[in-house]
């Protein structure tokens, strides 16, 4: 049986999507169900059991993003699939476009390093906890950042501690002392080693844990002949190192350090490289999460396994998150051959590829359908629409529509339409995308609350001062 999919939706979006997919020209063939509810995010699992027809014509089944059920359930009840859409209509021919179905950003080829730079500075509490942020955050491996003349007396407990909660630790000094602690004391790894002391990763170590890796730079900076000379200098001992050529900061030689870093892949083809981002990240004053797409998808074409990096300036409060989603992103366009285009907005925190799902005029057709009081918000190209039956207006900003709507008695409508206004022209303003009821999406700059799909949420401010 070739493939069929049915649309489901509702009575408002019915045209819309029509237009949609009739444009996409899909190499399927389909049907569109209005189920006979108005909006079709308000569809609900027993809506959908009672008014689907038995047996469904379809291979799969399409739901709006929004929409609410049991996916499974739905599926052992008609026996055919159910699969949600995107949450907007106009996202269906990108939908479609991976595979007919959204990306899949589950695999990735690069380990974190995630430095505590303060480390000696924390007590065994504290460094657990901090380890523990950083893990969830999408870090591989915490590593413990010495201080130059500071002293860090409990630096073997702290990395038995997290050794024995299950965390991979490296231990980063240009001490010579310090590192023998580190790998003395089991630590997975050792940051930064050169030829010269590269015997440290031989160092003693527990009963039956394996010998520390050493991670390697330059004997002194820019040298790669050194480097070629200590990672063959480890081979030779039956330890498999990590090279790092070091990236500089802007001004500071940072073209010459991405040269160096081509030029070690060319020399050194089957070598594990890192590199450190943090040069980067930390010391440009620019939203961080562009910085770390682009020093990955470096990272990508030169098959560099490893990155590590930090979180101490404030405006860099969220970079595990965002290497985590650039690895994934890199990995799987690279997967692709493809651009890293169309793999989900994780990284688009400011800015949304498409902010704008549907155009003036189409906001104004569907207007005309509305018959009940019940304000509808949208954003477009020309600002903020606000409509319902009564009519329906357009501003960029909040304060000129307040006394359009006739909310001044009314004291939990116009706390909630000041919240979403204000919501909306924040979007219009950034070219953000806009959804009433839900928050804005800031990709991995902020947590979004966790949300259940199997069920509605519960009743709004207005709803409840009303009951």
């Amino acid at each position: 049986m070739s493939e069929r999919l049915l649309f489901v939706t509702g009575r408002l979006a019915r045209p819309r999507l029509e237009t949609v997919l009739a444009a996409m020209a899909p190499p399927f063939a389909y049907d569109i169900l209005d189920i006979g509810v108005k909006v079709a995010a308000l569809m609900t699992e027993p809506i959908l059991l009672n008014r689907l027809p038995r047996p469904l014509e379809a291979t799969r089944v399409m739901l709006p993003g929004r929409c609410r059920a049991d996916l499974d359930r739905l599926c052992a009840a008609f026996g055919v699939a159910f699969e949600r859409g995107p949450d907007e209509l106009k996202d269906l021919p990108a939908y479609f476009g991976k595979g007919g179905g959204p990306p899949d950003l589950s695999r990735y080829d690069l380990n974190i390093f995630a430095e505590i730079v303060d480390a000696s500075a924390l007590s065994l509490d504290a460094l657990v906890a901090r380890a523990g942020r950083l893990r969830a955050a999408g870090a591989d491996v915490i590593d413990l950042g010495c201080l130059p003349d500071t002293p860090f007396p409990h630096l073997e407990d702290a990395v038995r501690r997290l050794k024995g909660l299950g965390f991979a630790v490296s231990v980063d000094s240009a001490d010579r002392e310090e590192l023998r602690r580190g790998a003395a004391a089991g630590a997975d790894f050792l940051l930064s080693l050169t030829e010269h002391t590269l015997d440290l990763a031989g160092a003693a170590r527990p009963v039956s844990a394996p010998a520390a890796r050493p991670v390697l730079i330059p004997a002194t900076h820019g040298d790669l002949d050194s480097l070629v000379r200590a990672y063959e200098g480890a081979r030779a001992r039956g330890v498999e190192p990590i090279v790092d050529p070091i990236l500089d900061p802007i001004h500071f030689g940072f073209a010459d350090s991405l040269a160096r870093y081509r030029e070690t892949r060319g020399r050194l083809p089957q070598a594990e490289m890192m590199m450190g981002t943090g040069n980067l990240t930390e010391l440009t004053e620019a939203d961080s999460a562009g910085v770390t797409a682009l020093l990955l998808g470096v990272c990508s074409e030169l098959n560099i396994a490893n990155a590590l990096t930090v979180q101490v300036s404030p405006h860099t409060r969220r970079t595990i998150e965002e290497h985590d989603a650039a690895r994934r992103m890199m990995f799987a366009a690279r997967r692709d051959a493809s651009l890293p285009k169309g793999y989900g907005g994780a990284l688009c925190q400011v800015h949304d590829r498409k902010p704008f799902p549907n155009a003036p005029e189409e906001i104004a057709a569907a207007g005309t359908q509305v018959k009940d009081g019940n304000f509808r918000i949208e954003v477009a190209t020309d600002g903020v629409h606000v409509f319902n039956k009564d009519g329906h207006w357009v501003a960029p900003d909040a304060f000129s529509l307040f006394d359009k709507l006739g909310v001044e008695r009314d004291g939990a409508h116009a706390f909630y339409l000041g919240a979403e206004l204000q919501k909306a022209e924040i979007a219009f303003a950034l070219g953000k995308r806009y959804v009433q009821d839900e928050p804005l999406d800031w990709g991995v700059a902020a947590d979004r609350p966790a949300e259940d799909r199997t069920r509605l949420a519960e009743a709004g401010h207005t709803l409840r001062a009303r009951s």
